[in-house]
């Protein structure tokens, strides 16, 4: 007598097949990386985990820029590991809070970027946020047109990219076209 298949195991299987490779995904996932110039600029939201490694045998970060305030990470561990990571492996760490609301760096936290960025012993850098890249977006604009003479149009096709490919708003356009002058 032969066996009767049951539907629903081939579907078991399937299921557990695209879990296992959305967990296999997701795991070497960094979420928002971008690559801005090889060997010295990469964004990203926040790391986690076994991502600061992985960033760091791949593109062997120099230095760690967070720009999120301390009211985003108070109930939350990740500073701690990210800080606690970074002097296990001898990476410099550097807070640079910018505000959600106000994602535009003013002058301070421009100039601070682009001393970060002149020193050849930070280098490469890992700008990251959270999944709200704005804030990293608008860093990385000063760095492309202050620092590495980029034409604002340049800059634009880059940031969109950071940004996941939209078009920038107004007062985003307005504030890369400012730093030009």
């Amino acid at each position: 007598m032969k066996k009767k298949k049951h539907p629903l195991h081939g579907f078991i299987i399937i299921l557990l097949i695209a879990a296992v490779v959305v967990l296999l995904v997701r795991h070497f996932h960094i979420q928002d990386f971008c690559v801005v110039k090889p060997g010295v600029l990469y964004t990203s939201g926040q790391p986690r985990g076994m991502d600061y490694t992985r960033l760091l045998y791949r593109h062997h970060l120099a230095t760690i820029v967070n720009i999120r305030l301390v009211s985003e990470h108070q109930d939350d561990n990740w500073h701690n590991e990210e800080v606690v990571w970074a002097r296990n492996n001898e990476v410099n760490y550097v807070e640079m809070p910018i505000e959600k609301g106000r994602y535009f760096p003013d002058k301070q936290q421009q100039d601070n970027f682009l001393a970060i960025m002149a020193e050849r012993k930070n280098l490469p850098v890992l700008l990251h946020g959270s999944s709200d890249d704005k804030r990293v977006a608008m860093l990385a604009a000063v760095w492309l047109e202050k620092s590495q003479g980029q034409s604002v149009e340049e800059t634009i096709k880059a940031i969109e990219k950071i940004i996941d490919d939209r078009k920038l708003t107004e007062a985003e356009n307005k504030f890369i076209n400012d730093l030009a002058k």
